[in-house]
């Protein structure tokens, strides 16, 4: 059995487990968290080119988040001590910025999270740097197939578990690999909270979806096996056969009629190429 706890207004709320359904409160303050994350997003694909560091596009991040009254929810999380994520070509995810400089054909997620009254927005996109191969275009483009697959299935009365076969079975097509290692999660107050959402699963199986879950769904995809392994610096992830990998991720609710994105690009901006 999975326990639920309803959650209104601005009272304390703890990891303990429990999956929080939230109301018209939680509704607002994520919207608000999703839009800046969005906007975010946006700004860097008229950033991100060949050249750049990542580096200087987390200082852009940074920038963003405190000129809109918001603060970087992954910094100094558990020692980390950037605004984002950056994570280029056999990366899967938690890419350290840096001195790395982007080369032409390079793609990469961009993860970013701000936490704006309280609330989480948490979302990421992958972005192009030049002209990617054609084996990487069809890589993102899947990958952002199977979160949009993954949304569908996500409605009020399926399981958890409907989600996770929906990436899985649009990724098997293409024989790419579903990534185990790392999933998505309750978002809301918490940056990281129950459930785990996992991205390649059985349907039927898994906590009902209910009316007020906040989560993200980020199918992390690699063109070859499903494998990751962490690199010494604790956070950086990529590919044991150094494959490409490619992740999109949207923080949602499920609503009494299907579900919300909070963090849909307001301009159309959710998968490359960026016009």
């Amino acid at each position: 059995m999975h326990e639920y706890q309803l959650v209104d207004g601005d009272q304390t709320v703890y990891r303990d487990g429990t999956i929080k359904l939230h109301g018209p409160a939680g509704f607002e303050g994520m919207r608000k968290a999703g839009r800046l994350a969005a906007e975010i997003l946006d700004a860097l694909a008229d950033m991100v080119k060949p050249g750049v560091t990542t580096g200087q596009l987390d200082d852009a991040v940074r920038g963003m988040m405190l000129d809109a009254g918001a603060i970087p929810a992954t910094l100094g999380y558990r020692g980390y001590a950037h605004s984002s994520c950056i994570s280029i070509n056999h990366v899967i995810c938690h890419g350290i910025p840096g001195d790395k400089v982007l080369k032409d054909g390079d793609i990469l997620n961009i993860d970013v999270t701000p936490l704006v009254d309280g609330w989480h927005g948490d979302t990421s996109r992958m972005f192009y740097a030049g002209e990617p191969s054609l084996k990487a275009r069809k890589l993102v483009e899947v990958t952002y197939e199977c979160l949009m697959l993954g949304i569908k299935a996500a409605q009020p009365g399926a399981r958890l578990g409907d989600i996770g076969a929906a990436i899985e079975a649009h990724a098997s097509q293409f024989r790419y690999g579903v990534v185990r290692e790392f999933c998505g999660h309750g978002v809301g107050r918490l940056f990281h909270d129950a459930p785990e959402v996992v991205h390649a699963a059985r349907a039927g199986t898994g906590p009902e979806l209910k009316p007020g879950m906040f989560f993200t769904i980020e199918p992390m995809i690699n063109l070859g096996k499903p494998w990751a392994k962490v690199l010494g610096d604790g956070w950086t992830a990529v590919t044991r056969d150094k494959s490409l990998s490619a992740q999109f991720e949207h923080s949602i609710a499920i609503t009494e009629t299907g579900n919300e994105i909070f963090t849909k690009s307001p301009t159309g901006r959710d998968c490359p190429p960026y016009v």
